[in-house]
């Protein structure tokens, strides 16, 4: 009986210990600052993603999301596993909303042009750390593909400041 009781101790002790390491650190919280989300079973949600942040202060309307190019989470519906559905594989806008948003994202897309519009896609969009971005751009060592995505973000944001009228340039 005391074997028992020290398992199931033991165990309670070690569920208490990851759900303590699960936690966010004192000091990635306050980096967080507001941007934290306390749920009401106590799961605590950050939202200090860039996107995140600029959507909360309406500084960006997101045309890439509202568009249907961000990725979702997909499900297999088991009630129509025979079933096609055409209309997801056409790659067509299933709404004005969405062909709106999508002619906006390409307007900035070609405005910042091929390289930048997949640096800007990839560094902020889907959040890709610029190094890797710049590896994917083709070099090999980490200073190199760093500096080159950064240059190429900048000039593309530089593009889309033109294009917005934003700046004094």
């Amino acid at each position: 009986m005391r074997a028992r009781e020290g398992r199931m101790r033991n165990s309670s002790r070690r569920r208490k210990d990851v759900e303590r390491r699960a936690l966010p650190t004192p000091e990635r919280l306050r980096r967080a600052g507001a941007d934290v989300e306390r749920g009401h079973s106590g799961q605590i949600t950050m939202r200090d993603a860039p996107l995140e942040r600029a959507f909360a202060r309406n500084a960006i309307t997101a045309h890439w999301y509202h568009a249907g190019l961000a990725g979702y989470l997909q499900s297999v519906d088991l009630d129509r596993v025979l079933a096609i559905d055409l209309g997801a594989y056409a790659g067509m806008a299933k709404t004005e909303n969405q062909v709106f948003h999508r002619q906006r994202y390409r307007e900035a897309a070609q405005a910042a042009g091929k390289i930048g519009s997949h640096v800007l896609e990839w560094a902020v969009c889907r959040e890709i750390a610029l190094e890797q971005v710049g590896y994917a751009l083709g070099w090999s060592s980490r200073p190199q593909a760093y500096a080159a995505a950064l240059e190429r973000m900048k000039a593309a944001l530089d593009e889309l400041c033109k294009l917005w009228g934003i700046g004094g340039g």
